[in-house]
């Protein structure tokens, strides 16, 4: 054979990158038993069956070995690293002697595979699988020369469906690998299967999922079953390849299974090795009649035997029954109990629920496991996640009502009529600035109309401006526990990121320290504004949404009334009156406020000109109890007085205006009185004898109440026409001291405060929809629900350091402003069940929507339409790395006000539970005395101060339980910190209230974590650098990531070694 040196002296100077293995071996020729020259060290090099030998890895190649016609052997001693190279020639063997074990038996198997015999039986295996793959396109070919109906039926047979119950996956099996063979005799293996699939339509090799890895045996049982979901596109005749690997690093190969192209097999070098593949048809297993295929597993040239595996049919949610002892012995090498995927959104409460629940869940996950009693039962726990398509409809909503909010607020402002020019520029800058916002929230509803894609915001887009307002990774985590001594039980973790503005930054804080360094400066505003409590303009833009709200009601009402009276229906204008003097008297005592008064008379002096019949000084009663600032500011008095002096005003021209609408609606009251006392006379005396002349009476009499009562209900509208648009006008000029105080702060600051309630109100609103269709059935949770309201925990794992700190800022005030939010439940007139949002800044109303069977089972309060109050509570404590260096070097301050402000609000809930509620409506095995301890307890940790003290955590999560609360877990992305806190709340529950077996606890918890078990997942794939894919949803919550929690000693040490590097690198 011959060869062109100087091609092969090229090729032996590539990269490192080209090349199959490298390394630096011993090697010497032998004969027989004896070695010719003692060994030397050389630098190899394997590309394909040529195996180049160097003096150095930058000299030239000295020699090349042709892998040819021999075979390895490998001395099976422990302490021996050494292989020797036959030929069948009859050539010297060659003795290769490697640095350690592991290096030796990577060598052996490269070798091994780059053979020349090797190759072409593996070109041969796929020269095979070409030819099987061709026999089937020429079925595809034929199809064109096929009328249409005879194409239709071909697909029909081609395609076969595979039958299942509705809302069930398609297909499920179990593995289990029997006789695998190692490359060394010695070896343990460490194995895990790979899944693949071949479409029948495609013929397309697409990876799927995997199996967990099995260590230390070779006959791995393996505990992690494949599911295929409803919508996957898997027939009959879908192929399904298993490949079976050798795991040397699992720490390393947990990345390495998920990135590998397809049509390549791991290398020996990077932690795992390729022992063997086999494939089977879908239809073979559903129609074999024990349900079950023993496959040989093959080398990848289809020459050698290296095991058997076998694949057993499972059906979703047949577990075995009796004593786990015959279990316990098999899989005690193992890492976890039984788990099988399966994708379905049923829970407890039936499949009622389904199309109600599926409108704001999307792509859900399963997982089952099984775990053993402490008495040696089997319990069956099934854990879900599901995105929801709420993370996107509430911010849309919202903005859409921020929009609607802002729109009427500048035109309240323009319509405020002729201003001094100081306020008139004034006017005109805050004007400017507003339209600027509005256009940004504009824009940003655009662009949330055009996305597409998932149905979650993944933590790598926390910081994309036009997904500010999007909660990041929100996913409800359920766990059902089904035991065999104890009910049925649900346990529902909302996980989400911290709701904060990522994409304005924490340079200057979060919102806390934002709001109040920003109330300090509009204090001292001095002579450009009169300033405004927040508790003023808090009440002002309540009075406008009151003159909003309830004008048209009483226009509408009082047109009712005329047309009763048209009619000369008693009982209708009565009823009619009824309306309208309720509402007419709230609208009334909406406007029983110092702040109106005061308001209208700044805003008189606020005209081109003025003068005062009174001082200017606003009266301030003990009884009205209002405390006005600017009383105490003399600039303000003095600049008032300097406008130029034309007219006169009136204080209490505004006492009369408002007066005369409660006038006119007594005049209107007690014509409608005289006109039914007429009437019912009337009726006694003619009723009776002229039947007839009673008739044509009622015709006069219908003209003539609706005479007599028209000019009445004129006035009263002109009365609160009047009203209105002083109150309209006085209330705007507030809202502009507001503004125009804090230009641009004050909208930034209301932009931010925006953002991160948006994020905050997606997650309630989802919390608050799962627990409602959990607790239908549950009469002594929805009499809570309206008699007391809703408990809603949030667990935050935020540090106090740097960045996070102002994430838990803003964290706090968005879960603060949740206390606004009321719920009411109405029943749904479509198949569209997303909540509808209404309302303004600082009061919202979500109105969720249930099917007419699920509506009917509410109580009747909640029928009827009572609102329903929310009480969220934030305990937080940072156990990452930073919180140490807070604790250590920095501040936890803020940390310790927010645990101790929220415990007096879970405390002032208990306080009302306990007054309201009978014990008998907290579940069976809960009592009053526990919760007590429980309350008690948790005000000791929060004031020990302790340094990450995760005890905090659990007794408010208990709490919340046993209160029936809805329970969210947050960090910064919802992803590493908030995944380990809910696997661990989940094993804990299993422990303390189902009775796991306690040397199953690590078991279990290693289960739960384990990413391998969700299969083999692409990098583009990974929620936890981005994006998932449209057709496999993948759960974050499985990932095995540790806690960072670093030793305190250890990180003294660490500083001090990186300051003296830094003080070296500079000197």
């Amino acid at each position: 054979m011959r060869f062109n040196a100087k091609d092969l002296a090229l090729l032996a100077r590539r990269p490192s990158g080209c090349f199959d293995k490298e390394g630096r071996l011993k090697i010497c020729r032998v004969v027989g038993d004896e070695k010719l020259i003692e060994p030397r060290e050389r630098w190899c090099r394997l590309k394909g069956n040529l195996l180049f030998l160097m003096k150095n890895k930058s000299f030239e190649a000295s020699e090349v070995v042709i892998l040819e016609r021999c075979w390895v052997v490998e001395f099976r001693s422990k302490t021996d690293v050494s292989i020797v190279l036959k030929f069948q020639s009859g050539e010297p063997d060659l003795y290769l002697e490697a640095a350690s074990k592991p290096d030796c038996e990577s060598w052996a198997v490269a070798l091994g595979e780059a053979n020349s015999e090797g190759l072409q039986n593996k070109i041969q295996q796929l020269r095979r699988l070409i030819m099987e793959i061709k026999e089937e396109r020429s079925s595809d070919e034929a199809r064109q020369f096929l009328p249409s109906s005879q194409v239709d039926s071909l697909g029909e047979l081609q395609f076969t469906s595979i039958q299942r119950i509705a809302n069930e996956p398609k297909l499920e099996f179990s593995l289990a690998c029997k006789d695998l063979v190692a490359a060394t005799r010695d070896r343990k293996l460490n194995t895990f299967i790979q899944v693949s699939v071949v479409h029948p339509a495609e013929h397309i090799l697409t990876r799927y999922s995997s199996t967990e890895i099995v260590e230390g045996t070779r006959d791995p049982l393996f505990l992690t079953g494949v599911t295929f979901p409803p919508e996957y596109p898997i027939y009959e005749e879908t192929k399904i390849k298993l490949t079976v690997y050798d795991v040397k690093d699992k720490s390393q190969d947990t990345v390495r299974t998920s990135v590998l192209p397809d049509h390549k097999e791991a290398r020996a070098d990077v932690g795992r090795s390729f022992l063997g593949c086999t494939t089977f048809r879908v239809g073979d297993l559903v129609k074999s009649k024990e349900q079950q295929l023993t496959l040989t597993l093959r080398t990848s040239d289809g020459g050698k035997t290296v095991g058997t595996i076998e694949v057993n049919l499972v059906k979703m949610g047949e577990l075995e029954d009796g004593e786990t002892d015959h279990i316990t012995t098999d899989a005690q090498d193992q890492k976890c109990a039984l788990v099988r995927e399966c994708t379905a959104t049923e829970g407890i409460s039936g499949r009622d629920n389904l199309p109600s629940l599926n409108a704001v869940l999307k792509n859900p996950i399963c997982k089952l496991y099984r775990f053993p009693t402490s008495d040696n039962k089997w319990m069956r726990i099934r854990e879900q996640m599901a995105e929801t398509t709420l993370s996107f409809h509430v911010p849309k909503e919202l903005i859409n009502l921020h929009i609607k909010e802002d729109m009427r607020r500048n035109q309240e402002l323009k319509d405020l009529g002729e201003l001094a020019p100081h306020w008139d520029n004034m006017r005109r800058s805050v004007i400017a600035h507003c339209d600027q916002m509005l256009s940004m929230y504009q824009d940003t509803l655009a662009e949330l109309g055009k996305h597409t894609g998932s149905s979650f915001k993944s933590s790598c887009s926390k910081g994309e401006k036009t997904l500010e307002f999007i909660p990041i990774n929100l996913h409800l985590q359920r766990m059902h526990v089904h035991s065999p001594r104890l009910k049925d039980a649900l346990y529902d973790v909302i996980t989400v990121g911290a709701p904060a503005a990522h994409f304005q930054g924490f340079k200057n804080g979060g919102l806390r320290k934002l709001l109040s360094k920003f109330e300090a400066e509009r204090r001292n505003t001095g002579y450009q504004c009169i300033y405004y409590s927040p508790e003023n303009t808090a009440k002002a833009k309540e009075v406008l949404s009151n003159i909003n709200n309830l004008q048209p009601l009483i226009s509408s009402h009082a047109d009712l009334l005329l047309n009763s009276a048209s009619q000369h229906s008693p009982d209708s204008l009565k009823n009619s009156l009824k309306m309208l003097s309720e509402k007419t008297e709230l609208f009334v005592h909406a406007f029983k406020d110092q702040l109106v008064r005061s308001a209208l008379l700044a805003l008189y002096t606020a005209r081109p000109g003025c003068v005062l019949k009174k001082p200017a000084v606003p009266r301030n009663t003990a009884e009205e109890g209002d405390d006005l600032q600017h009383q105490d500011h003399p600039s303000q008095i003095k600049r008032q007085d300097s406008i130029p002096h034309h007219s006169e005003y009136d204080e209490e021209e505004w006492d009369r205006v408002w007066a005369n609408v409660g006038k006119s609606l007594n005049c209107v009251i007690a014509m409608v009185d005289r006109l039914l006392e007429k009437d019912n006379i009337s009726n006694i005396k003619e009723g009776e004898n002229d039947p007839a002349a009673a008739d044509c009476r009622m015709l006069h009499t219908g003209s003539d109440w609706y005479e007599q009562l028209y000019p009445l209900v004129i006035t009263l509208k002109d009365c609160m026409g009047e009203v209105v648009t002083r109150a309209k006008q006085s209330m705007a000029f507030v809202l502009l001291q507001e503004l125009a105080c804090g230009l641009p702060q004050c909208l930034m600051l209301t932009l931010r405060r925006d953002i991160v309630f948006s994020q905050a109100l997606a997650g309630l609103v989802c919390g608050f929809i799962i627990k409602l269709h959990t607790g239908l059935h549950d009469q002594g949770f929805l009499q809570q629900l309206h008699t007391v309201g809703l408990l809603v925990q949030y667990e935050g794992l935020l540090s106090t350091y740097s960045e996070e700190a102002g994430m838990l800022e803003d964290m706090a005030v968005g879960i603060s402003d949740l206390q606004k939010v009321m719920f009411k439940v109405i029943e749904a007139k479509s198949e569209d069940f997303l909540p509808i949002i209404t309302g303004r800044r600082e009061h919202y109303i979500i109105e969720v929507q249930l099917p007419a069977k699920m509506f009917e089972l509410l109580p009747q309060e909640i029928k009827e339409g009572k609102l329903l109050r929310m009480y969220p509570v934030l305990f937080n404590v940072g156990i990452n790395e930073q919180q140490t260096l807070a604790e250590r070097f920095g501040d936890t301050t803020l940390q310790e006000n927010i645990n101790q402000e929220n415990l007096e609000l879970l405390k002032e809930y208990y306080k009302l539970f306990t007054e309201k509620m009978p014990p008998d409506c907290l579940p069976h095995f809960q009592e009053q005395n526990d919760l007590k301890g429980l309350l008690e307890n948790l005000h000791q940790n929060i004031q020990a101060k302790k340094r990450k003290n995760v005890e905090i955590m659990w007794l408010a999560a208990t709490i919340c339980r046993k209160l029936n609360g809805v329970r969210f877990t947050c960090c910064k992305s919802a992803k590493d910190r908030t995944s380990m806190s809910v696997t661990l709340e989940q094993c804990s529950i299993l422990r303390d209230e189902h009775q796991l077996h306690k040397d199953f606890f690590i078991r279990a918890l290693d289960c739960m974590r384990s990413r391998q078990t969700q299969g083999a997942l692409n990098e583009s794939d990974d929620p936890e650098t981005g994006c998932l894919t449209d057709n496999k949803p993948t759960s974050r919550h499985f990932y095995p990531v540790a806690l960072l929690l670093v030793s305190s000693h250890l990180l003294v040490v660490w500083l001090i070694l990186s300051l003296a590097l830094l003080l070296a690198k500079y000197q």
